[in-house]
C-alpha cells in the first residue's frame, strides 16, 4: 500500500495518554456481549504526545485536522488551560451521538475489549485478540500501526465486523463501520472510514472491500475505498509533516465552522489582537490567500486598496471585490456605510417604502426549532401595536405572544395558533431575519394541508430585513447576523450567551426532566430576538433615509464607482 511505510502491529510496552474523541469514550470493560451503560462524564481531555518513538495521531487528529489544521495542531501541543469547556449543545450533541451509536448496535452481539482509558497500546492487544478468536462484532475497538518513521497511527471504529474472507486470523476478516450523527455522507466522514480500512489492512493483511458509514436518516453507505485510500494519504501525510515540523497555522476565523470548537476563545483572542482579516465578513480562508498574495493582510491597507485590483482574482469578481473593500472601510471607520450598488440615484432613499414598510401595526416574528428532530417547538411573535391614542397623541404598545409545544405533539397546535394571531392582524408586515422563518412557514403550510388562503397571501406580508440590511448598507460588524448588529446598535440580551443552539438544549432538557426553568429561558431568549428584530427595523429605516452613497471618505469625487454588470 503506498503511504505505508513497513511494519506489523506494534505491541511493546509503551503507554500513551492521548486526547479522548470527543463523541466516544474509552471506558474499560470485558468482553462479552455489548450492554449499555450510562454516559460518561466529561472530564479534562489529556493533550496527545509527541514520543521518543514517534508521533501519535489518532484518527480524531487527522478528522479535526481536515476541517481547521490549527485545531489539530492545538489538540496535540496546546496548552490544554487554554481550551474552553465544552458548551451544553455539544454535551447534547456528543449525547445524542452516542444514543446513535447505541441504537444502531444495541440489539446485535457485540464485544468490547477491556483496556485502560487511553491506553491505546493495550487496547490494540485486546482488540487483536478478539479479532484473532473471530467475534462477530467488535465496539470501540483500537487498531494501531507503527510505521517505519516511526509515526504511531490509531484509530477507534465503532464497530469492527466479521465477514467471510482470507486474512492472516483464517478465513475471516473484519470490515470497519463508523457511526455518525450527520445525515450526508461528508468527504471527513468518508476519509476517517479510509484511514479505518487502512490501518486495518495493516493489521488483518487484507484491505476490506468497503468501510462503512451508518448516517441518520440516510442508514448505511459504502465508502469508495480505491477513490478515499489514496485521498486520504494525502492528507495523512500533510497532517503528519505539519505535526512533525511543529509548523503552528495561522489563525483564522470562520465561525460556521469554529464557535463549537475547545480552541475558540484562544484563537479568537489571537485574531482580535491582530485585527486579524478573517474577521472581515466575507474574507473566506480562499480569498485570503489570494490578498495575502498581494500583501494585503490588514484592514487598513484591504480599505485604501483599488476594488479593481483585486476584481480578476478566483472567487473575487466586481461586486465582492467592491463589498470587500467597502467592509473594510466601514470597520476601519467604525460606522454603517450605504452600499454603492443599493440605487442608481443617490439622492433618494436606499429602499422604497414597498420595500420596506411602516404601519400602525407591525409584527416581529422568530422562531425556535430542532432540526434533529424535524420540530418547531416556539413561534415568538412581538405586536407593536401604534393605534392606540392618549392624550392628543397616539400611543404604542409592545405585546410579546409566545406561542409554545409544551411537548413535540403540540407542533400542530401552536402552528393554528399562529396563523390565527397574524390573521388577526390581515394587512400587518412580519419582519424577520434571515428565510429561515419564510422556509419553515411553508414546510409547515404543506406538512399540515393547511388552505392556500390562508398562506399564499401570509408570504407576501413577510419582509427579510437581513436581505434589506444586506443589500443597502455595510457595517462594522464580525458576521451579519442578528446578534452582532444588534448588539452593535446598542441592544443586549438579557442572557448573554444565549444563542439558538443554547435554546434547543433547554427544550431538551425541559422534555427530559420538566423543569419549567428552562423553557422561561427559552421565552426569554425569543423574546429578545423578536425584540432585536424591531430594534434593527428600526434603524434601518431611519438609515435607509438619511444615508446617501456618499457618506464614505474612501470614495472618489462623493461616490463609490458601480462595479460593470
Amino acid at each position: 500500500m503506498s503511504g505505508s511505510t513497513g511494519g506489523n502491529l506494534s505491541v511493546d510496552s509503551h503507554s500513551f495518554n492521548a486526547i479522548e474523541a470527543e463523541d466516544s469514550s474509552c471506558t474499560s470493560s470485558v468482553a462479552i456481549p455489548f450492554q449499555r451503560s450510562p454516559l460518561s462524564q466529561t472530564i479534562p481531555l489529556a493533550p496527545p504526545e509527541a514520543t521518543p518513538a514517534g508521533i501519535w495521531l489518532t484518527d480524531e487528529i487527522l478528522f479535526n485536522y481536515q476541517r481547521c489544521r490549527r485545531r489539530a495542531f492545538l489538540d496535540f501541543y496546546g496548552n490544554p488551560d487554554q481550551r474552553d469547556a465544552p458548551s451544553d449543545y455539544l454535551l447534547k450533541l456528543r449525547q445524542d451521538s452516542q444514543e446513535h451509536q447505541l441504537a444502531v448496535i444495541q440489539n446485535q452481539p457485540v464485544y468490547q475489549p477491556r483496556y485502560p482509558r487511553r491506553n491505546w497500546q493495550v487496547g490494540a492487544e485486546a482488540t487483536l485478540d478478539l479479532m484473532q478468536q473471530g467475534v462477530e462484532r467488535i465496539t470501540n475497538g483500537v487498531l494501531h500501526f507503527t510505521r517505519a518513521d516511526g509515526v504511531q497511527l490509531v484509530s477507534r471504529p465503532n464497530l469492527l465486523v466479521k465477514h467471510p474472507g482470507e486474512s492472516i486470523f483464517g478465513d475471516w476478516l473484519y470490515v470497519p463501520t463508523e457511526i455518525k450523527l450527520g445525515k450526508r455522507p461528508k468527504l471527513d466522514y468518508q476519509i476517517t472510514a479510509a484511514f479505518h480500512a487502512y490501518l486495518l489492512a495493516a493489521i488483518q493483511g487484507v484491505l476490506p472491500d468497503a468501510s462503512w458509514l451508518v448516517l441518520r436518516q440516510r442508514g448505511a453507505y459504502a465508502v469508495n475505498l480505491p477513490e478515499l485510500i489514496p485521498r486520504m494519504e494525502t492528507i495523512l501525510e500533510e497532517c503528519i509533516q505539519m505535526l512533525q515540523e511543529q509548523r503552528e497555522p495561522e489563525v483564522f476565523i470562520a465561525h460556521n465552522r469554529c464557535d463549537l470548537c475547545h480552541w475558540f476563545s484562544h484563537c479568537y483572542e489571537l485574531a482580535k489582537a491582530d485585527n486579524h482579516l478573517s474577521l472581515l465578513p466575507g474574507v473566506t480562508p480562499s480569498r485570503y490567500v489570494h490578498l495575502q498574495a498581494l500583501e494585503l493582510t490588514t484592514v487598513e491597507t484591504l480599505a485604501a486598496a483599488a476594488p479593481k485590483h483585486l476584481e480578476t482574482l478566483p472567487g473575487f469578481g466586481p461586486q465582492v471585490a467592491h463589498k470587500l473593500v467597502r467592509q473594510a472601510q466601514a470597520t476601519l471607520l467604525n460606522q454603517a456605510l450605504a452600499s454603492p450598488f443599493s440605487s442608481d440615484l443617490p439622492n433618494q432613499p436606499l429602499l422604497s417604502i414597498e420595500e420596506l414598510p411602516s404601519a400602525a401595526v407591525e409584527l416581529y416574528f422568530d422562531i425556535e426549532a430542532a432540526p434533529e428532530q424535524n420540530l418547531v417547538y416556539l413561534h415568538g411573535v412581538l405586536v407593536v401595536d401604534r393605534t392606540g391614542t392618549l392624550g392628543d397623541g397616539p400611543t404604542q404598545t409592545e405585546t410579546f405572544h409566545p406561542l409554545l409545544a409544551d411537548c413535540p405533539e403540540d407542533e400542530a397546535f401552536v402552528w393554528q395558533q399562529f396563523l390565527d394571531l397574524v390573521w388577526r392582524y390581515p394587512t400587518a408586515p412580519i419582519f424577520h431575519f434571515c428565510p429561515y422563518e419564510v422556509q419553515t412557514v411553508k414546510r409547515l403550510a404543506e406538512y399540515y394541508n393547511t388552505p392556500d388562503e390562508l398562506v399564499l397571501p401570509l408570504l407576501n406580508r413577510f419582509v427579510d430585513l437581513h436581505e434589506r440590511v444586506t443589500r443597502v448598507a455595510t457595517l462594522p460588524v464580525e458576521s451579519y447576523a442578528l446578534k452582532p448588529i444588534a448588539r452593535w446598535l446598542g441592544f443586549n440580551w438579557r442572557d448573554r450567551d444565549a444563542n439558538g443552539a443554547q435554546s434547543i438544549y433547554w427544550y431538551a432538557q425541559w422534555l427530559s426532566i420538566g423543569d419549567r426553568a428552562f423553557l422561561d429561558a427559552i421565552l426569554r431568549y425569543n423574546e429578545d430576538d423578536c425584540r432585536a428584530t424591531h430594534r434593527v427595523k428600526d434603524w434601518l429605516v431611519d438609515f435607509t433615509q438619511t444615508s446617501r452613497i456618499s457618506n464614505s471618505p474612501f470614495t472618489q469625487n462623493g461616490h463609490s464607482p458601480r462595479p460593470p454588470l
